[in-house]
């Protein structure tokens, strides 16, 4: 039950702009394409989110872009009107650590 309840989830983002936090830290933005069991992700248009605390986020275009399941640690649907408003230029932050097992 908890896979479907996580199926239903995921199938309801597809062909909507998605934030994907991965294992390593990495924070990927694009339109989700498909997935399959494993949450392997497909991304198109997606571009990397690079935090720093000296300067404003950099984006760097990745284009199709497939995130093994097993770096996957957070996934969620980018609201367009928010996130067109942030300023990412202007947010500094130190990025993301690794996840730690």
């Amino acid at each position: 039950k908890q896979w479907y309840q996580r199926r239903v989830a995921i199938t309801a983002g597809v062909g909507k702009i998605t934030l994907v936090a991965t294992g390593d830290g990495r924070i990927i933005v694009g339109t989700l394409k498909g997935f399959d069991q494993t949450v392997n992700l497909v991304l198109d248009d997606a571009h990397e989110r690079v935090f720093s605390d000296s300067q404003g986020v950099e984006q760097v275009p990745l284009g199709l872009y497939l995130i093994r399941g097993d770096n996957v640690a957070c996934v969620g649907e980018v609201d367009q009107d928010i996130d067109n408003n942030l300023g990412l230029a202007m947010i500094k932050a130190d990025p993301l650590p690794p996840i730690v097992h």
